[in-house]
């Protein structure tokens, strides 16, 4: 029998007029986005529908507007997919609380949160406002530092960790075979690019970004994220959440593990290829874009992919269901 992972999009997934068709076609999409707005005591929604892209950029409104529109997605498809298996059923069945059933779930930086909250760790009033603070606290660390990433293109592992230690900086994220990043200081950055593409690097590009996350530049948000993570209260996950900095499913120590993260290097293909050598084969990424699923194309092509990120990827997803 096939095993099915969830998987929530990270940071740079964010594009203006994200989750706005949801809203406007699904009642409790539109419900949902007002509860956040209530819980946050500003207009998040809005800067998701509308913008401007300088507002949603800013990792403060990115990082729980993401959050926000792949909970949406996540929650729209237990409603449809409930929906779709009572319209095939004998008149009269009563629809349970959920047809939609998933086995594990992970996210990507930001996403391990929407992941932790999907699998019932922690309330979705909670996982909202932790993001919205980690965001503001990883916006401080950036403003304290000159710090910036790049994308290594067609460079094994081993070639780019050489590159790091020699420029001074770090691999921040392992997302799948040939595309790695690196995240330090500027400066350096600059001199890692160079060594790449001497070794063999197919590009490695700099990154917009607004500073060094997933390295040791990030390092002034971790004692205030640990204060907030104090206040939550967290309970067993229902499925196995796998965490980027163990690229396992999360034990008890679940705050620390997210606090560990903000600065240690995200273990997505390491991540992936332990769910699928437990016998996943169907994946399904909820959230804006397909960064997720074209990882995945580079892991194993031969693992189910289905994407919720609008109206259209929610019907095709519903009906592959």
């Amino acid at each position: 029998m096939s095993k099915t992972a969830i998987l929530f999009a990270g940071q740079g997934a964010q594009v203006v007029g994200m989750g706005k068709d949801l809203a406007e076609k699904y009642p409790s999409a539109r419900a949902w986005f007002d509860r956040a707005n209530a819980a946050l005591g500003y207009d998040l929604a809005g800067i998701c529908f509308h913008g401007p892209e300088s507002e949603l950029t800013k990792t403060e409104n990115a990082q729980p507007g993401i959050f926000l529109v792949s909970w949406v997605c996540f929650e729209l498809l237990k409603e449809q997919v409930g929906v779709q298996a009572l319209a095939c059923s004998p008149p009269g069945t009563p629809m349970r609380e959920s047809q939609f059933k998933f086995d594990a779930a992970a996210g990507l930086s930001l996403g391990e949160f929407t992941a932790l909250t999907a699998a019932g760790a922690m309330s979705f009033e909670d996982g909202l406002r932790l993001v919205r603070q980690r965001g503001k606290f990883m916006q401080e660390a950036c403003d304290l530092t000159q710090g910036g990433m790049a994308a290594v293109i067609g460079l094994d592992e081993a070639p780019t960790r050489e590159v790091c230690v020699e420029a001074g900086v770090v691999l921040a994220n392992l997302n799948c075979p040939g595309q790695l990043v690196i995240s330090g200081e500027r400066e350096k950055i600059a001199k890692a690019c160079e060594l790449a593409k001497a070794k063999g690097a197919r590009k490695a590009i700099p990154l917009t970004v607004a500073g060094a996350y997933h390295s040791p530049l990030m390092a002034s948000a971790q004692s205030k994220l640990r204060e907030e993570l104090a206040k939550v209260k967290f309970s067993a996950p229902a499925v196995p959440v796998i965490s980027n900095v163990t690229a396992q499913a999360h034990g008890a120590d679940v705050s620390a593990r997210l606090v560990e993260q903000v600065c240690a290097s995200v273990r997505w293909e390491e991540s992936m290829r332990a769910l699928l050598a437990l016998g996943y084969t169907r994946f399904i990424e909820l959230g804006p874009g397909t960064a997720l699923s074209g990882f995945m194309k580079r892991i194993d092509k031969t693992a189910q992919m289905l994407n919720v990120a609008d109206v259209a990827g929610l019907d095709v997803t519903v009906k592959s269901l």
